[in-house]
């Protein structure tokens, strides 16, 4: 059983934390195109995410496996 969670942050702010992979996918799309539609405040450069795997041992902390910065970009 897979246990990875991903944390989505604006900034130093978090904005959703504990997400499964398909609750993060589609916040994380969600954030792209509301930014790009709204503007406002935030680039998608402000918009960063981590991704936890499972937890060390009973109720440890979770392992960040990746921490992405920026926006990846598309190779086409």
């Amino acid at each position: 059983m897979e246990n990875t969670t991903y944390h989505i942050y604006a900034k130093d702010r978090v904005l959703y934390c504990n997400l499964d992979e398909e609750e993060f996918e589609e916040k994380w799309q969600l954030l792209g195109v509301m930014i790009d539609l709204l503007g406002g405040d935030y680039s998608r450069d402000d918009i960063s995410y981590i991704k936890l795997g499972p937890k060390c041992g009973v109720g440890g902390p979770g392992r960040v496996i990746q921490k992405t910065p920026m926006w990846e970009e598309d190779s086409y």
